[in-house]
């Protein structure tokens, strides 16, 4: 069985392993975001983030709409 890539989660740089092909096995798919945090999110990073950015996003994201 191949091993999936170790890479940094391009907001902190903590290294992630990228399950892209697994989704539902990834870091990330913890993280619920509707379809706005997910417009937002891809406005400023394009590559794969970690589970913890993906929440502070998403908070910051919630924050905003809610000022």
């Amino acid at each position: 069985m191949a091993k999936h890539e170790i890479i940094p989660c391009e907001r902190c740089g903590t290294p992630i392993e990228c399950k892209a092909n697994s989704y539902t096995k990834c870091q990330c798919s913890v993280v619920h975001l509707d379809l706005n945090e997910v417009q937002y999110i891809s406005e400023l990073y394009e590559g794969c983030l970690c589970a913890k950015c993906l929440f502070e996003l998403q908070q910051e994201y919630r924050d905003g709409i809610a000022s």
